[in-house]
């Protein structure tokens, strides 16, 4: 695997301790930190392949479990794996399934081999343990893929999270010896809930393992900003300091900002591409909505100096307009826009970071971002 994978730290910000690296993999080099757009059943919502390059995305994510379910994995395994499934040239992460598989509370039941669960749309049986999500990930084709995980709900007491995290550590040995295939690399993920001690013993755990980096999971689940900052902030320094670190599930502009501050490389949300379906739009002056009547007559594009395909070819006026008419190229060109914002946006941090000015661009855009 060490051929075609490979990280560098490049530099950390001297004001802040934030850090700029590369990741190499087989489909290309991602220069962290990263915004990954999701495309959840291996399409990112009302974009082609093409729009999504042209916003400049390194990385996509994509859904395994969604996958597995429809059009099931074998399929796209026929079709040479998911890039040329969907036409994408460049990286691709898929999750395990387990945080889905998780929130299906009462259509699932745990236990040590796996899990069981029915799906929610006709309500047939299946299970997953992490000797079949591994199978299913290697069948997807993704570039990198994640370890089968355990996460606990917000709020659950002490028991119920280290039990979990437990299941999380053994379940990550399968997984290692369940997974063949040296053109993937393999991400454990930190669990441990809302608790001190777990976390960091879930750190010390998968720490312990030689991969190419390392996941904190089980946040953004409901929990308050402050307290997934805090875990955050408790558990990166806690990885390996020349590995990228990936923040599952989380992606605002503040996000970003938060989890780089403290230590984290990669991000991933569906919040870009769900926001722009609801009308919303991203600026450096905080959140719009399209449909707002002060948009009317607007001829501005969505951002000043924004070079998406959205922002250089239309204004607000006219995006309102399609949005009010029911079009559904309104949702495109917002999720155009929205992901581009996002991806530039992790760009300009990396430029900060090397820069040694990140804590000049943190203060700078924080509480702009929270209008």
């Amino acid at each position: 695997m060490r051929e075609f994978f490979s990280y560098e730290l490049v530099h950390r910000c001297a004001q802040t301790g934030a850090r700029a690296g590369i990741l190499t993999t087989p489909h290309g080099k991602i220069l962290t930190p990263i915004f990954m757009p999701v495309g959840t059943n291996s399409v990112v919502k009302t974009l082609t392949s093409d729009m999504v390059k042209d916003t400049g995305a390194q990385i996509i994510l994509a859904n395994s479990y969604h996958l597995y379910l429809r059009a099931g994995t074998a399929l796209i395994k026929q079709f040479g794996g998911i890039h040329a499934w969907m036409n994408w040239d460049r990286p691709v992460l898929t999750d395990s399934g387990g945080f889905q598989v998780f929130s299906l509370a009462h259509l699932r039941e745990i236990t040590e081999d796996g899990v069981e669960f029915r799906d929610p749309k006709d309500g047939k049986k299946h299970f997953i343990s992490p000797e079949v999500s591994m199978q299913i990930q290697q069948d997807i084709g993704a570039d990198i893929i994640m370890a089968f995980d355990e996460c606990a709900p917000y709020p659950c007491d002490y028991e119920t999270a280290k039990k979990a995290m437990e299941r999380t550590h053994r379940w990550l040995e399968r997984c290692i010896n369940a997974k063949s295939n040296e053109h993937q690399a393999l991400f454990p993920i930190v669990q441990g809930a809302f608790f001190d001690d777990l976390r960091r013993e879930s750190a010390e755990v998968v720490s312990s393992y030689d991969a190419l980096g390392y996941a904190i999971g089980g946040l953004s689940v409901g929990e308050s900003k402050e307290i997934m900052n805090h875990f955050v902030e408790l558990t990166a320094p806690l990885l390996p300091i020349n590995k990228p670190r990936y923040l599952m599930g989380v992606g605002t502009p503040q996000d970003l900002l938060d989890g780089i501050i403290r230590g984290v490389d990669m991000f991933d949300c569906v919040l870009p591409t769900r926001n722009a379906r609801h009308g919303s739009f991203f600026t450096y002056d905080g959140k719009r909505n399209i449909k707002n009547k002060e948009f009317y007559d607007d001829p501005r594009p969505l951002e000043k100096d924004c070079d998406c395909y959205a922002c250089q070819n239309h204004s607000r006026a006219y995006i309102r307009h399609l949005w009010r008419c029911g079009e559904s190229t309104a949702s495109t060109l917002l999720s155009i826009h929205n992901i581009r914002f996002m991806v530039e946006f992790s760009q300009k941090c990396r430029e900060a970071i090397l820069a040694d000015k990140f804590g000049d661009f943190y203060n700078k855009h924080y509480c702009n971002m929270l209008k």
